[in-house]
């Protein structure tokens, strides 16, 4: 990297500090603080969605994946979430957004107890919380293996830089600071990932390399699943990342919270239905190409688009690019921070520490700028000690998709009509057998057994919670309670002066 990539680096640093501080001005109260007093613009809160979905582990771990088997990495990944989210832009969307405005909902978890009960909601935030402070690590390693591979900074530089810089503009801001921040990593991101395209079709003498790449690759890499990505593989993720982007990802919940009404956050989840369609294909095409411009590169895939970005881009647009990658992971570590924050102290301080429910507004506010930073520094800790080697995608498949079924079915299916019935019994049920499935499956999976395969260890966790769920709740112990189907049904429609206002 040379003087003009640093300068841009640096300038998109001090624009991501800047804005924080502006934020911190609009920061009045907690309910500002972890879902913007309902009052984000309905646009806002789809690119803020998109862009909180996804980080640097889509150009280290998913960039990998695209240059050893192609095509296949877009179908189980972008595909099945932008279908998701366009699916629970019907379902689950306004959803959320009703259990703020009609309930004064401010954390994704609050609903639980009186949804479930309180044990319910408990285990639900502690396995969720610890599941997010080692995918924010993943995060965290992801970016610094980029930072490393442009510009030879150290992994432990890397994650103590970026680290830092998020954890300000985080702890000052709240969720308008994450959102706003958004907006501009959009617009950075996308000049970056443009710069690579056009780049790669300049190589190749136009736009139809995008068809005529894959007579010069493997055959396979035209295969919509290949390798260790199975059509079992791929249904239970589909189901996964539906329950995961729809509000399973807790920050993503605030996205829909934050709009106005029930039919803006309807809006914003087709906004960034569409991102996920379109977007990630201009972000995979040059790593689709990869292997025909920076050959042999197979046993350190890792870092193929750093190889690319050397290979291919001019001073100033290797910073672009590096600021783009830095975009994606502040972007979500930010948003899991802010709910995280939200989480610890709505749903499991108040449990630990009685004194927490006296609090008044300024001191809930204190509190939660110190929970964001406390989780952020836990992160950086995990990172800087992990072994980085394979930790990126280890986390994010066998880990965070393996685990997320059994957290967000209780959590997700119950705020659906048809689900009514379900109470506790069926809920606790069924995220304690999920895990306990997924922590017997990575046993066996250290102990290189040949039945755990990567369909496996994302399966039969989704498959045994979803069973539990429905078979408890459903036929074995149904739990009907009249205060339970009221909670539900006012979450199915905006009030009629709510819609027109919209």
């Amino acid at each position: 990297m040379g003087t003009l990539d640093w300068v841009v680096v640096g300038g998109y640093f001090f624009v991501m500090v800047a804005i924080g501080y502006w934020s911190r001005g609009r920061i009045k109260n907690i309910a500002d603080f972890f879902t913007a007093g309902g009052r984000m613009p309905w646009w806002l809160s789809g690119i803020s969605h998109h862009m909180s979905g996804y980080s640097a582990v889509m150009f280290v771990a998913f960039a990998a994946e695209a240059y050893r088997l192609g095509l296949t990495v877009y179908i189980w990944w972008a595909l099945t979430i932008g279908v998701g989210v366009g699916i629970g832009a019907f379902l689950w969307a306004g959803t959320w957004n009703r259990l703020r405005s009609k309930h004064g909902v401010k954390s994704p978890l609050e609903y639980l107890a009186r949804r479930y009960n309180v044990p319910t909601q408990q285990i639900m935030a502690w396995a969720g919380a610890a599941l997010k402070v080692v995918d924010i690590a993943a995060k965290w390693v992801a970016v610094a293996l980029l930072l490393q591979g442009f510009a030879g900074v150290p992994i432990w530089l890397g994650i103590a830089l970026v680290g830092v810089v998020t954890m300000v503009y985080s702890v000052m801001g709240g969720l308008w600071a994450d959102a706003l921040t958004d907006f501009g990593q959009f617009i950075i991101q996308g000049l970056a990932g443009i710069a690579m395209f056009v780049a790669v079709a300049a190589h190749f003498g136009g736009i139809s390399f995008m068809w005529e790449i894959w007579d010069q690759l493997p055959e396979s890499h035209s295969d919509p699943l290949s390798g260790q990505y199975t059509m079992i593989f791929f249904m239970a993720l589909f189901l996964i990342k539906t329950l995961e982007y729809n509000g399973g990802m807790w920050n993503l919940a605030q996205r829909y919270m934050a709009a106005p009404t029930g039919a803006a956050a309807k809006r914003s989840a087709l906004l960034s239905s569409f991102l996920w369609l379109v977007w990630p294909l201009i972000l995979f095409f040059p790593m689709w190409a990869a292997p025909l411009i920076v050959p042999g590169m197979e046993a350190n895939a890792e870092q193929a688009y750093v190889e690319m970005g050397k290979a291919m881009l001019p001073a100033g647009m290797v910073g672009l690019v590096l600021a783009g990658f830095f975009s994606h992971t502040m972007a979500m570590v930010s948003s899991d921070a802010n709910v995280i924050s939200a989480v610890i102290t709505r749903d499991m301080l108040p449990r630990l520490w009685k004194g927490a429910t006296r609090l008044g507004e300024a001191s809930q506010l204190q509190l939660a700028r110190i929970t964001t930073f406390l989780f952020i520094g836990l992160s950086m800790t995990i990172a800087l000690t992990a072994d980085t080697k394979g930790f990126v995608l280890k986390v994010v498949i066998a880990l965070v998709a393996a685990t997320m079924g059994p957290i967000a079915i209780p959590l997700m299916l119950g705020m659906l009509p048809w689900f009514k019935r379900v109470g506790p019994t069926a809920a606790m049920s069924s995220t304690i057998g999920g895990l306990l499935t997924w922590a017997v499956l990575y046993v066996m999976q250290l102990n290189k057994s040949e039945f755990v395969t990567q369909a496996v260890i994302v399966s039969w966790p989704l498959l045994v919670s979803l069973v539990l769920y429905l078979l408890i709740g459903l036929v074995i112990k149904p739990e009907p309670s009249a205060d339970r189907a009221a909670l539900v049904d006012s979450l199915q429609s905006d009030d009629e002066r709510e819609s027109v206002r919209a």
